[in-house]
């Protein structure tokens, strides 16, 4: 891993604040002419730090009322099941969000959907239709307190205002 400085530090919790900040206030904020904030900002980039750049949707808004966690496990642990069922995963509308876990299941799957009817047809006709997997476990969200926070920087290099 690079050695990041504490400028890119505060680059990049400027950024997961407010990923729209033009490179003129980011460069204020962090105390940099435009010029070297948009070289520091570019080469974050390059070095896949800053992986890219989208909108955060409402969910309730956009109709999307519930969100599952649905705990997978798989038939047998291979590296080409694996990949089998994260290929499946990842292409079906809905799925948000896919981590490979240990314990009990070996697969932690979230999806938005409009109704609990919208979520039986995606679990019955496209998850559990996956070949190898053997078992889900839902459980239901009643609220989100926290979606998407940003990620701990303090790892990286101490804050101009913590020296």
């Amino acid at each position: 891993m690079p050695l990041y400085d504490a400028t890119d530090r505060a680059i990049l919790e400027r950024l997961q604040h407010d990923g729209r900040i033009a490179n003129v206030d980011l460069a204020d904020a962090v105390s940099l002419s435009p010029s070297a904030c948009l070289r520091r900002l570019r080469a974050l980039e390059e070095n896949g730090i800053i992986a890219g750049y989208r909108a955060e949707l409402d969910r309730a808004r956009l109709g999307l009322e519930l969100t599952v966690f649905i705990e997978l496990k798989a038939e047998r642990h291979s590296q080409e099941t694996s990949e089998r069922i994260e290929r499946a995963l990842t292409a079906i509308s809905g799925v948000v969000a896919c981590h490979v876990i240990s314990g009990h299941s070996d697969f932690l799957v979230e999806v938005a959907v409009p109704t609990l009817a919208a979520y039986e047809r995606l679990l019955l006709d496209r998850i559990l239709a996956i070949p190898s997997v053997i078992d889900a476990r839902s459980t239901f969200a009643i609220r989100t307190v926290k979606s998407r926070g940003p990620l701990p920087l303090d790892h990286l290099a101490p804050r101009r205002d913590d020296r």
